[in-house]
């Protein structure tokens, strides 16, 4: 990216400024700020670089102030020069370690350059008094100068480094530290503002690196209900005794599926604008008379209804199903089941457990062990099913996934007024993590029977699961505001935030915990994440990588296999066939990432051509946000299967 110096500015001349910059430096030693002002214009989602040399009438003490207030209001990298009193480097890297700001110590040699051996001492040097980021800025008198500092790329991790020439010899290099894999390299605002010789025009580096390149700037888009939240909400409401309403419905294949199956339950289900009324069933008080049920291409309210309908009908049940569902295996549910002695019977041809299913209950009571290594959907269904039997149940999942969407099942009953208790339990690193839920190795659920759902009226969440794809286009293609989010929730794709943080996007958030998200453009490093509690992230995620400098490394990729799509060799053979290095160790999806400025300089952008979104409907927002960064346009064998979940996505992206 490019970072346009800002300097001999007062507040309202530095905002002006900022609404052409990518990002920039300000400089504190140069401009007229008050730390008012500066606490208000480092608030701003520009990325920031907070620089105050020392000298003259600017002191360590009024250096330290500055930055300090600075980082404090949000300022995403903090400069300070190697030769600053070493105290006040401690107080200022404190700081940005408390504040997320990454530290950087700087080197200028406005004389000339030393040799390689002695760039490589100072890069050391700033590397052992905390740096993260090392900034190596030499004057150059002939190229050999230039080659030996951009040598440097070869001796350090690219994203840690900012090295590159003054004077017109060391012009080129300016843009050459971009295609070594600099996060950003610096230019002025004007010809007129030039900090140092051979400093470029920041509209003229921005035409000369990007060229024709579109990026996206995308206001008031609002994302549809989570079919997470919907699926569960509709299913308690149908079961209910009363009249529930279900407020910001948003059709999709999944959730329209499901209030299908309220109806074929007997419910009676009615939609006006974007809310949902059903009258529900006071099941529990009769035994439901179901032959067959029809789920459509729902792998949840499969999971869901196995165990309801074991526990609810007055006897055997044929469950049926379509499309990719009839070949996705149901890996688990028959041991589960009869673990409370329920029967499951695969009736389909295709090998393993797949639908159509005999089912056929009760359950039974008392405390019963199963593994979570099959995921949260056919727990979710046994803890609705559960409050309906006659006695008390203690479910023990043993190695629990998807968490955080057992969480939501617990939540959506108790607004139903159903109660359930939990006793997280782990080792020691668990108990000392504070309730990491990566490291929980079990969870025992309580749910006391002879429980009845009562009809309830509450507001559907936005859906994080399509957040993450507007989220990473605005975090590495430009800038995109999104409505109608919770960051509260207890959604496991909420997790997009924390990776977009932790691989340095630029987020805000406006107005309290449902405003308006902002992801725009930074520097984007390589980040680590244990993905297994939220797999619906993978797609996308993968993306990101590959805009994400250095090796990605995303843990929980055995959890895919059962997905619409081996969703794990999809998404390696999508991200091979577009040029990217990835491979699979263990259970690790490894992806080595370039900034989206060094695949542009070095012809890298990701390949277009023909794709097969092998009819998943993640696979296909995962490939539209990848065009963005493609060298030609991506064309895609089934976009219609994106209704499952998101009707109105690719209508939605095609208008960033």
């Amino acid at each position: 990216m490019i970072c346009t110096v800002l300097q001999n500015r007062n507040a309202d001349e530095i905002w002006e400024a900022l609404d052409n910059c990518e990002m920039a430096e300000i400089r504190l030693d140069k401009c007229r700020l008050s730390l008012s002002e500066i606490e208000d214009i480092f608030s701003t989602d520009v990325p920031l670089v907070a620089t105050c040399r020392i000298g003259g009438e600017v002191t360590p003490q009024v250096a330290e102030r500055r930055l300090l207030k600075a980082v404090e209001a949000g300022a995403r990298f903090v400069d300070v020069e190697i030769e600053a009193p070493k105290e006040m480097s401690k107080r200022v890297r404190q700081c940005a370690r408390e504040n997320g700001a990454v530290f950087i110590r700087s080197y200028h040699d406005f004389k000339g350059t030393d040799s390689a051996e002695g760039l490589k001492a100072i890069v050391d040097k700033c590397r052992y008094h905390g740096a993260e980021m090392v900034k190596i800025v030499t004057t150059a008198t002939c190229a050999e100068d230039c080659e030996k500092v951009l040598s440097l790329y070869d001796e350090y991790e690219p994203y840690g480094l900012i090295a590159f020439c003054m004077g017109e010899e060391g012009r080129q290099s300016r843009m050459d530290c971009l295609t070594k894999g600099a996060p950003y390299t610096y230019a002025a605002y004007s010809e007129a503002e030039a900090a140092a010789p051979g400093q470029w025009v920041a509209d003229d580096m921005f035409e000369a690196l990007y060229g024709d390149f579109e990026f996206i700037d995308a206001r008031d888009v609002r994302m549809p209900a989570s079919k997470s939240y919907a699926q569960r909400a509709i299913i308690a409401a149908a079961l209910a005794q009363g009249t529930s309403h279900l407020y910001h419905y948003s059709s999709c294949g999944d959730s329209d599926a499901a209030l299908e199956v309220a109806r074929q339950m007997g419910a009676k289900v009615t939609l006006e604008g974007d809310t949902v009324t059903i009258e529900g069933i006071a099941a529990g008080d009769a035994k439901l008379p179901l032959d067959t049920l029809h789920v459509v291409e729902s792998g949840l309210l499969t999971r869901l209804m196995i165990p309801l309908v074991a526990q609810l009908s007055e006897g055997p049940v044929t469950l049926t199903g379509e499309k990719t569902l009839a070949k996705r295996s149901l890996d688990g549910v028959p041991e589960m089941m009869a673990a409370f002695g329920a029967k499951v019977e695969s009736l389909s041809d295709e090998p393993g457990c797949t639908v159509p299913l005999r089912i056929e209950g009760p359950l039974s009571n008392g405390r019963v062990e199963v593994s979570g290594k099959y995921g949260s959907q056919l727990v979710s269904g046994l803890l609705m099913a559960l409050p309906f039997a006659a006695r008390n149940t203690t479910v023990a999942v043993k190695d629990p996934k998807s968490i955080p969407y057992m969480y939501i099942t617990v939540e959506v009953l108790k607004k139903f007024g159903v109660k359930t208790a939990n006793d997280m339990l782990g080792g020691q690193d668990f108990f000392a993590s504070q309730g990491d839920w990566s490291l929980c190795t079990e969870i025992d659920f309580k749910v006391r029977g002879g429980q009845r759902l009562r009809a309830a009226d509450l507001d559907l969440e936005g859906d994080w699961s399509a957040a993450a794809n507007f989220l990473v286009a605005g975090a590495v293609f430009g800038r995109v505001e999104i409505e109608g989010l919770d960051t509260t929730s207890l959604q496991a794709d909420l997790s997009v935030m924390d990776i977009l943080m932790d691989a340095g996007a630029s987020l805000s958030q406006e107005e309290g915990e449902n405003g308006t998200i902002v992801a725009q453009r930074a520097p984007l490093s390589a980040f680590r994440v244990d993905a297994t509690n939220c797999p619906d992230l993978f797609p996308i995620i993968s993306v990101l990588a590959a805009f994400c400098q250095g090796e990605n490394h995303i843990a929980g990729i055995s959890r895919l296999a059962h997905k619409e799509s081996d969703r794990g060799t999809a998404i390696l053979d999508m991200l091979h066939q577009m040029g990217v290095e990835a491979g699979i160790m263990e259970d690790e999806l490894v992806v080595v990432g370039e900034s989206l400025p060094q695949r542009i300089l070095n012809g890298r952008l990701l390949k277009g051509g023909d794709y097969t979104s092998r009819h998943d409907h993640r696979m296909v927002m995962a490939l539209k946000v990848a065009s963005l960064g493609a060298d030609g346009p991506i064309n895609i064998d089934d976009e219609e299967c994106v209704c499952k979940s998101f009707p109105d996505f690719i209508e939605m992206f095609e208008q960033l």
